[in-house]
């Protein structure tokens, strides 16, 4: 009897212990992965849309490892080199640079020509090696246009020295080497600061050369002008009138100097600053005054007075200096 009552009271002990512990946990369902075959679809950029571009990085400078090298370093970058381009005839033609070293290749029984400047007055010549390498100087042409020549040759190929040339002007640094192939056969310079200098010069001397203003009759300028006060380097020449403008002409140094304003002094003493324009070294005023001032500074005042001999007595409150 008791092996019978035991099993449904077993029963009954696990059913009232899942009543009170609640249901089983819900396992989620894993979602099985598709067996259809993944497609790759190709999505083609915006027409419009440019791709970037990567800018390249510079490489970086080498640092010279010591003293030595770096000096090395600086001589290759300054050295210029014989270009196919650059000659006239037989005569190789570098653009002169403060600084460069130019690459000069001589061969034995063969001169090298190294003409300077015309009108360049020689100083001296220096040479690494004066034992294997004959340097002398010689001279072409006469007054302004006299020319320097410095004449080089080898005795032997695969030398290597330096060359140099000091003049009134500027320091020329060669390097020689000698081959026993082809060898320069002339060599000079062009000097682009000289001509640069020279064009302004030019310039300047043909805007001196112009005419104060256009369509004035010489007959009937008036130079009834006298001037007076301080003598500072800006002190005007002279003043002259055409009936219309004045025009009131300084030295050619007034281009370079603090030029002063112009005042209208009235009868009354009273000083009041006119418009003018530069032209050159002319001040044009257009109108006619009996008595102008010219002033520069202010603790010490410069002054300088123009007044027209012809117009009425002025009064000034200050004296005339």
């Amino acid at each position: 009897m008791t092996r019978r009552l035991s099993m449904p009271l077993m029963c009954i002990s696990a059913l009232a212990l899942i009543a009170a512990d609640g249901p089983p946990p819900h396992k989620p369902a894993i979602a099985r992965e598709s067996s259809a075959a993944v497609r790759t679809v190709a999505v083609k950029s915006a027409p419009h849309v440019k791709p970037v571009r990567r800018l390249a990085r510079k490489p970086a400078r080498p640092r010279p490892s010591s003293p030595v090298a770096g000096i090395a370093m600086a001589n290759r970058a300054a050295t210029v080199v014989p270009a196919a381009h650059a000659y006239i005839n037989a005569a190789q033609v570098y653009p002169f640079s403060e600084g460069a070293i130019y690459q000069v290749y001589a061969a034995p029984e063969r001169v090298t020509d190294i003409a300077l400047q015309p009108g360049e007055i020689l100083g001296a010549v220096a040479s690494g090696d004066t034992v294997r390498w004959v340097i002398g100087d010689t001279s072409s042409g006469a007054g302004a246009g006299k020319r320097t020549h410095i004449l080089i040759k080898p005795f032997a190929p695969g030398l290597r020295t330096n060359l140099v040339v000091t003049t009134d002007r500027r320091t020329y640094h060669l390097s020689l080497i000698s081959t026993a192939g082809a060898a320069t056969a002339s060599l000079s310079w062009t000097y682009p600061h000289d001509a640069l200098i020279a064009l302004k010069r030019a310039a300047a001397e043909a805007e001196a050369a112009k005419p104060v203003a256009a369509g004035l009759d010489i007959a009937s300028l008036r130079f009834n002008y006298a001037i007076s006060g301080d003598r500072p380097s800006w002190r005007p020449l002279r003043a002259f009138d055409d009936g219309r403008q004045i025009f009131i002409e300084f030295a050619r140094e007034v281009t370079t100097v603090e030029a002063p304003p112009l005042f209208i002094v009235d009868g009354k003493g009273q000083a009041q600053l006119v418009n003018y324009r530069m032209n050159g070294r002319h001040y044009i005023v257009d109108r006619i005054f009996d008595a102008a001032e010219l002033r520069l500074g202010l603790k010490d005042q410069q002054v300088v007075r123009i007044t027209r001999l012809d117009a009425g007595a002025v009064t000034l409150n200050r004296k005339a200096r």
